[in-house]
């Protein structure tokens, strides 16, 4: 109920200074006792969302100091990625070595007993963190580069310094729900739900040279797709539009 009404909040559909349904409306409209509204409401209320006013409702605050998000066009995310790399700032919350995880194993194809770097950072973006990063390089590229330089200088400029010559990459894209951890790095409810991102990187060799799990605010970050309207006739179909892209409908 919480996360449901926080993210109502998020997206605008309870703007600041809007007055909330009372507690019986709420209670009926999302199938839950009043009792459960009612705890909701004070955990928002503690988090500084609303403001309770005794004979006027309940209201969305501003949220003073917001950072104010970015938006990614999912049909050129990588190039954007990299950017959002060098135009934000890094904290970095752990650094280790040791065996790969299996999942990390089997994506990058390492040996069996394969060691990696594991460093796990946040995004942040006006001071406020956005993204969790969970970044796994084999040890020998890993071991060209320290903690500190890792914790100031983007992995890929890293990569790339220890001569590492990145060929192509495979990334997906799906949803999951904050743990503790994660939660407690992002700021956020422990269960709130985040944007996902798988990616494997390769080299000219086919050989896997980082996967990056990564966790992104639901509330600080989006995808975007430009599509445009191609073909003739019967065939006619939607179709990404990819930035300097020529032909077609125009490009973006």
């Amino acid at each position: 109920m919480y996360l449901l009404l926080r993210d109502e909040m998020s997206s605008g559909g309870y703007r600041p200074g809007t007055t909330l349904p009372g507690e019986q409306r709420l209670a009926e409209q999302f199938g839950v006792s009043r009792v459960t509204v009612r705890r909701a409401l004070d955990a928002l209320n503690t988090d500084g969302l609303i403001e309770r006013r005794a004979g006027s409702g309940t209201v969305v605050r501003e949220r003073n100091g917001a950072a104010a998000g970015m938006s990614v066009d999912f049909a050129t995310l990588m190039p954007q990625l990299v950017d959002m790399g060098q135009r934000t700032t890094a904290r970095l919350l752990s650094f280790s070595y040791g065996d790969a995880p299996q999942r990390v194993v089997d994506a990058m194809k390492l040996s069996a007993g394969a060691r990696v770097q594991t460093a796990v950072r946040i995004r942040l973006i006006d001071g406020q963190p956005f993204s969790h990063l969970t970044t796994y390089v084999p040890e020998e590229i890993a071991a060209n580069y320290t903690e500190a330089d890792l914790a100031t200088t983007p992995l890929f400029k890293l990569m790339e310094r220890s001569g590492v010559q990145v060929a192509d990459a495979q990334q997906s894209v799906s949803a999951a729900l904050a743990s503790p951890d994660v939660a407690e790095a992002l700021g956020v409810s422990v269960g709130s739900a985040l944007l996902s991102l798988r990616r494997v990187v390769r080299d000219a060799e086919g050989r896997g040279v980082e996967y990056l799990s990564a966790l992104y605010r639901s509330d600080l970050f989006r995808l975007e797709m430009s599509m445009a309207r191609v073909g003739d006739e019967d065939s006619r179909h939607w179709q990404p539009v990819i930035a300097g892209q020529n032909g077609g409908e125009g490009g973006i």
